[in-house]
Formats: C-alpha cells, sequence, structure tokens
C-alpha cells in the first residue's frame, strides 16, 4: 500500500528536501505541498493524503489552528507536527487539537521515512519517555484531576480503565504486560478496545484524554 503525504512547511527549502527524500523511498507518494495552514486544509480535502507533515509556524494561519480545523472536519488523515526545537511551546497545542506525533526538523532521512509509516499505520510515534516529558513539560496547562470524568469512560471496563490509566503514565504495550499479568498480544486487544470506545484517533490521544479526565495527574508515575 502507498502511503500519501502532504507536505506543509511555509520554507520552500525545506518542503523540497522533504520531497527528495520521500521521492526516493518505495511505497510513499508526496501528493502536494502547502506553504501555510490554509492551503494545508485545501489541498487535504482535495488530495486526501494519509499522513500531513505540519510545519507549526506558517503565515495566514499557523499549524496548530489547521490541525484543529483537519480533525474538526473529520479528516482521515494522521497528522505529524514539525517542530526545530525538541518539546517546543506548540507542541502539546498540536496534539490537544489532533496531531498524532511531532518530528524534529533536524531529524536524519530514516527517521523521517520510519515515523511517517508507523502513524500511517496508526501506531504511535512518541515514545513512552517523550510522552512522560511532553506532559510534564505542560503540566500547569492540565488538570489536577478533581474534575468529574466523561460519560464516555463508562462504557470502558475496569480492566480498559486500568490499561488506560497505565498508557498514560507513559508504559509501553511490554510495560503493561508484565504489570497487569497479560501477554503483549492481550494489551494490544485492550489499547484498540479502549481506542474504539472513547473514537480516539491512537495512543497520543488517549494519553492526552487520560490527562484531561483526571485519571492522572501530571508527573505522576505508574
Amino acid at each position: 500500500m502507498t502511503v500519501r503525504v502532504l507536505l506543509c512547511d511555509d520554507q520552500a527549502l525545506v518542503r523540497s528536501g522533504f520531497r527528495m527524500i520521500l521521492d526516493q523511498r518505495p511505497g510513499i507518494e508526496v501528493v502536494g505541498e502547502a506553504e501555510d495552514g490554509l492551503q494545508a486544509i485545501a489541498l487535504a480535502e482535495r488530495r486526501d493524503p494519509d499522513v500531513i507533515l505540519m510545519d507549526v509556524r506558517m503565515p495566514r494561519l499557523d499549524g496548530v489552528e489547521a490541525t484543529r480545523r483537519l480533525t474538526a472536519a473529520g479528516t482521515a488523515a494522521r497528522i505529524v507536527i514539525l517542530t526545530t526545537f525538541d518539546l517546543d511551546e506548540y507542541v502539546y497545542d498540536a496534539i490537544r487539537a489532533g496531531a498524532s506525533a511531532f518530528l524534529l526538523k533536524d531529524a536524519r532521512p530514516a527517521q523521517l521515512v520510519d515515523a511517517i509509516e508507523i502513524v500511517a499505520r496508526g501506531e504511535a510515534l512518541l515514545a513512552p519517555a517523550v510522552t512522560r516529558r511532553l506532559l510534564d513539560r505542560f503540566a500547569e496547562t492540565l488538570p489536577g484531576g478533581a474534575r468529574e470524568p466523561p460519560p464516555r469512560l463508562s462504557s470502558l471496563t475496569e480492566r480498559e480503565r486500568e490499561v488506560l490509566r497505565l498508557l498514560a503514565c507513559g508504559l509501553s504495550n511490554a510495560e503493561l504486560a508484565e504489570r497487569l499479568f497479560l501477554s503483549e498480544t492481550t494489551v494490544k486487544s485492550h489499547v484498540s478496545s479502549v481506542l474504539r470506545k472513547l473514537d480516539l484517533r491512537d495512543r497520543v490521544q488517549a494519553v492526552v484524554l487520560a490527562y484531561e479526565a483526571g485519571l492522572v495527574r501530571a508527573g505522576e508515575r505508574a
């Protein structure tokens, strides 16, 4: 299956560099380039990409707002935020808006290709340690845990709620399996069930929901 990619960055040299890398990779097709958020939205609607590489700082409409609008419109594309700095101030806002992952612009070509393929499969790009650092970094923007959990969490079984809580603490599937005395296959099944019941796109969105629902407090460890 060919992964269709849309490049969104206001710097032509950056877009050209990414295109050169991706054009050499079998199974990946660049279906368009946008230089601002408004173009990104228009091209996403016309070209139907599987993955969108989205810069955060762009004229007319920035990447965070473009991500928010695309997600609200129901795009099926996975959005990867491009940033210059690790844990950039915009990264959490972008993930909260619906992005599936973030990637540093100075990533090596192999990392760029891997990120696109991982996200296209619907898997989590953020490593557990990065997830912890990301959420701890923006702890002040998260609720303190005293809020009433949203009604949709009631659709989860006790086991699924525990999986969600531990996932939000940054545990990998292997660590979840060890903690819960389950096989990794069973853990993956529970995670898939959580995403389906909560209508979430991926694990990153599940982590954000768990924090916002107060299931986990910022800085908490499993």
